[in-house]
């Protein structure tokens, strides 16, 4: 009689088993789906609320492939779609195009203006990169004062133009958007175009700078594929006092200036207690590196403005020291009469431009 009491043990056994094979099986499918499943849906969100009823959206991975009935802006929609936290590669169709069919790589439903060479953008914490060929001087010379619209005192032009009478960018504003976009933040960023695809790499502040230089590549080149590799700054770990130095120094700067008498490397009057002031705001973060930034007027020869900046920007700095800042966090550094904030023609102006800023770096 021991046959039959074994037996069921073993089926027991066996279906015991087999259970957490078969959840596996079920469950794994589910995971692998979840990524896709939510891009479609904030995709999808992102459209109807711009007032667009997209066909349909697919993700292969991260690439998006988003189908549009005829007389839809494509452009505005590749811009929302590239704009989607997590986006990698936009695809535009039309409706009634066979979706099951693959096209090949190199191609693509929507036209590439095939005006517009290949170039790259780009920034770093010193410089703007603009790699690119024109039509002529002109337009090399409107990128150029663009970009020192937009460089501030701290990068500097890493110009790569070339003259291309024949095949070169005739237009400047075809990436004067995308200067200014990738002009904000630090660090690196860049936008390629090789001639079908825009890659977009680097970091970028917030969702709403990821945003904007999603937009400005898309105007840049309509109908190009938008790869979108720009990542955002992993949550900050710093305390509050650190985390709002930046801003709170920038508003230090417009509230209390520290200016100089004409000529010399001495903090008026008027803005003495301002030094005191900032020695407590940065000792509020006694860990952030920060820089000083000396300026002058323009009634001296740049031969001597930017040494006395510099002079300024030193006794600053040992003042701030004398008072219990940690040397090795400041830099100090002249720039000279080169970034006025005032005019020079009148006295006031003179004086708000024999400053020094300070700021984190």
């Amino acid at each position: 009689m021991p046959g039959p009491v074994r037996r069921p043990l073993v089926i027991w056994l066996l279906a015991a088993l087999a259970v957490p094979v078969l959840l596996t099986a079920i469950l794994v499918p589910a995971r692998a789906g979840t990524t896709e499943d939510d891009l479609r849906e904030r995709t999808e969100a992102a459209l109807k609320a711009r007032g667009i009823e997209a066909g349909r959206v697919d993700f292969d991975g991260r690439d998006a492939r988003v189908t549009v009935p005829q007389g839809v802006d494509e452009a505005r929609v590749r811009e929302i779609v590239a704009a989607v936290d997590g986006v990698r590669a936009v695809r535009i169709d039309h409706a009634g195009q066979v979706l099951g069919s693959t096209p090949s790589p190199t191609t693509s439903s929507t036209p590439v203006q095939a005006d517009v060479p290949a170039f790259e953008v780009g920034r770093t914490d010193r410089s703007i990169r603009v790699q690119a060929p024109v039509r002529s001087q002109a337009v090399r010379d409107a990128l150029g004062a663009e970009v020192g619209q937009v460089l501030g005192p701290d990068r500097e032009y890493d110009d790569r133009t070339t003259i291309d009478p024949a095949n070169g960018i005739d237009d400047a504003t075809t990436l004067t958007a995308l200067l200014r976009a990738l002009a904000i933040g630090t660090g690196d960023a860049s936008v390629r175009y090789d001639g079908q695809t825009l890659t977009l790499s680097g970091q970028v502040p917030d969702q709403a700078t990821k945003a904007t230089v999603g937009r400005a590549a898309a105007k840049a080149v309509p109908g190009a594929v938008v790869a979108d590799q720009l990542v955002l700054p992993k949550p900050s770990t710093q305390s509050e006092p650190c985390r709002t130095l930046p801003s709170r120094l920038a508003a230090f700067t417009r509230e209390h200036p520290i200016n100089f008498l004409s000529g010399t490397s001495i903090v008026n009057d008027a803005t003495k207690p301002s030094v005191l002031l900032v020695a407590a705001l940065l000792k509020s973060c006694p860990t952030a590196p920060v820089e000083i930034a000396g300026h002058t007027d323009n009634q001296g020869s740049p031969a001597t403005s930017l040494p006395l900046s510099e002079r300024r920007a030193a006794a600053v700095k040992a003042e701030l020291v004398r008072l219990g800042v940690a040397p090795g966090r400041i830099s100090a550094n002249g720039y000279g009469e080169a970034f006025p904030i005032a005019s020079n023609s009148t006295g006031a102006g003179r004086i708000a431009n024999r400053r020094v800023v300070i700021r984190t770096r």
